[in-house]
């Protein structure tokens, strides 16, 4: 898993604690915020798993084409 993929992660959990503390108090910007955040940190994970793939596809042409 990288390193973005990672922080991605974390960001979604912060997200949905915020979110849910949010719902709890009655906090509708916290909520709001925390629902952001919760979609930042899903797109940023997304972006992450995106580049490693690329990155292992680059590495097996480059092992492909080392043979």
């Amino acid at each position: 898993m990288s390193e973005q993929e990672t922080r991605g992660k974390v960001k979604k959990i912060q997200g949905r604690l915020k979110e849910a503390a949010g719902r709890i108090t009655g906090n509708r910007a916290l909520e709001r915020e925390g629902s952001r955040q919760r979609v930042e940190g899903a797109a940023q994970e997304t972006l992450g798993k995106a580049r490693r793939k690329v990155g292992e596809f680059v590495d097996g042409v480059a092992r492909a084409i080392k043979r």
